[in-house]
Parts: structure tokens; C-alpha cells; sequence
């Protein structure tokens, strides 16, 4: 057995809001998610918690579901101490942890990491040489350890596609979806992340969303990757010092669970084999299941 791209079904869930939940309650949630048929579900690492010991919990609360980290910082260990996290819930849970690697941003790797940030691709290619030829005598896996890069821009894509099951995108609009999957191949796993919000109001979705891009779009990595795609500085500031409507449309799906299942199927259509929905809400400490609810409803269609 392997875990694969075809393991990890055409709807997930990326979510932050499990980390705001005691680990108890987010066992019980993860459990529930399970229950309603996703497959998969990515969490993050930045300010939350340690992914490793975050994934094993989850995965020990559900008896099939996939847990993939989207993403994992090569700045926030060594490439042996990944590659011993890696195996290690890898050999504890078969086929059902996929380990998403990241650069991450300057911001964080300075701040956060006192590391230093300069090269992505240089750093990636090493890391992954150094993670490979680590050290580890324990226990092995008794299936091949799955893995997936962060990456956004063509070498980085194709970086996926050589060293890894394929490539997880973050914060990126459809038209990416195209162009990473003609420098992946056809082969590779293409698994992006789309950002909604469940509500028909515009100036209340507009809101929500735009609360969500700030971030990131103080972050080189992504408005280098939106420019690429044909975006301007008009685009992320041209209202109000912030995103467009067209940009915040384009990044944030909102509206009816339809409108929503039409953007996860332009995904599909461009050549995803995975979606991952993050659901935005205007209080990000609560677990929106009625949302995801909704949202399981898809997948026996996709």
C-alpha cells in the first residue's frame, strides 16, 4: 500500500479552526469531519501548534482520514528532525499522513525562526537532499512516507513534481491551477487551497474576505506570484489601500454552497486532483461545522 494523490479524494478540508480548539474538542470535530465523509483534512503551522504532535492526535482520533500539513517550515527543524517526524506518524498511521513542506515567508523565518531567508528553491533542493540522507533507526514505515511541497512559482511546481507526490498552492486564484499544472505534468498531485465564505451579502463576504487577504498580501511570495498571474499593485491596493472586489473574488468563492461548488469544480476542470476549502468566517476561534456540513453534501458528485 501507498498513499497516493487518488488517496486523498477530490474535496478536503485546510482549517486553522482546530488549532483554536482544546485538543479534546478538536478530536471530537475531526472525528465528526470524518463521519461526513472528507478525507482529508491539512492544517497549518505558523503560530499554532506543532504539526507532528498535532497530526497524531487528530489521526488517532478517526480510523481512515488522511491528516496533511499544509505547510510544515524546513526553517522550524532540521531536515533529520523532519525526516524523523515524517516517519515516525508515518509508521504509527499507514497511508493517512501527508507531510506538506514549506520555505515560508521572510517575515516568519527571521522573526519567528531567527533563520535567514534568501534562495527558496536553493534551500528546498538542499534541504530535501540533507532530509533524504538523514539518519533514522527506528521503527520504519511499513508504506513509503508521502510528502508535498508549498510552491507557487514554475521552478519551485516543477520541484514538486520531481522530489515529492506534487505541489499544495496557497492563496491563489484559479487561473494558477492552469499554469501549475502544465509545469507539473500530468502525473504529479495538484492539491490548492481555496479560501470561502458562506454568506450572499457581498459587503459582508468582501469584509470577511479582505480581513483574510491582509496578510498575505504583505507577503512577497504571493503578490510576486499574483503579478506573475497578470495582477497589478492597482489590483491589491486599489480600494481603500486594499484588494479589489476582482481580487478578493477571485481569491475568496463566496456566496451560495453552488456558487462555492462552481469554483471547486473550475479547480477540477483546470487540472486539480484536490481541493482543499478553507472556510472563512467572522469568528475564526469557532469550528463552522453547519459550513462543512454543507460543503460534504459535494462530494459524492465531484
Amino acid at each position: 500500500m501507498a498513499l497516493t494523490k487518488d488517496s486523498l479524494g477530490k474535496l478536503g478540508l485546510w482549517t486553522f479552526q482546530l488549532d483554536m480548539q482544546p485538543m479534546r474538542e478538536a478530536q471530537k470535530h475531526v472525528a465528526r469531519l470524518e463521519e461526513l465523509g472528507f478525507r482529508t483534512v491539512w492544517v497549518p503551522e505558523a503560530v499554532g501548534r506543532e504539526p507532528f504532535a498535532s497530526t497524531s492526535l487528530l489521526l488517532s482520533a478517526t480510523d481512515e482520514m488522511i491528516l496533511a500539513t499544509g505547510i510544515a517550515s524546513l526553517y522550524a527543524r532540521s531536515p533529520m528532525t523532519m525526516q524523523a517526524g515524517w516517519k515516525t506518524v508515518t509508521e504509527a498511521f499507514p497511508d493517512r499522513f501527508l507531510l506538506g513542506i514549506g520555505v515560508s515567508h521572510q517575515p516568519a523565518v527571521e522573526g519567528f525562526h531567527g533563520g535567514t531567508y534568501d534562495k527558496p528553491l536553493s534551500a528546498m533542493k538542499k534541504y530535501l537532499d540533507a532530509m533524504d540522507n538523514g539518519f533514522y533507526f527506528a521503527a520504519q514505515p511499513t508504506s513509503p512516507p508521502a510528502r508535498a511541497l508549498a510552491a507557487l512559482g514554475p521552478k519551485m511546481l516543477q520541484l514538486s513534481a520531481e522530489r515529492s507526490l506534487g505541489a499544495h498552492p496557497y492563496f491563489v486564484p484559479v487561473e494558477h491551477t492552469t499554469v501549475a499544472r502544465e509545469a507539473l505534468g500530468p502525473d504529479a498531485l495538484l492539491a490548492p487551497e481555496q479560501a470561502v465564505v458562506f454568506s450572499k451579502d457581498a459587503d459582508e463576504a468582501r469584509s470577511v474576505a479582505r480581513g483574510f487577504m491582509k496578510t498575505y498580501l504583505g507577503l512577497p511570495n504571493y503578490t510576486n506570484n499574483l503579478k506573475r498571474l497578470g495582477w497589478t499593485d492597482d489590483d491589491l491596493s486599489g480600494f481603500d489601500g486594499g484588494p479589489t472586489d476582482r481580487l478578493v473574488d477571485a481569491i475568496v468563492a463566496w456566496g451560495t454552497l453552488d456558487d462555492i461548488a462552481m469554483r471547486i469544480q473550475d479547480h477540477l476542470a483546470r487540472g486539480a486532483d484536490h481541493v482543499c476549502v478553507q472556510v472563512l468566517s467572522a469568528d475564526p476561534s469557532k469550528v463552522t461545522m453547519s459550513e462543512f456540513e454543507q460543503l460534504s453534501t459535494l462530494i459524492p458528485s465531484l
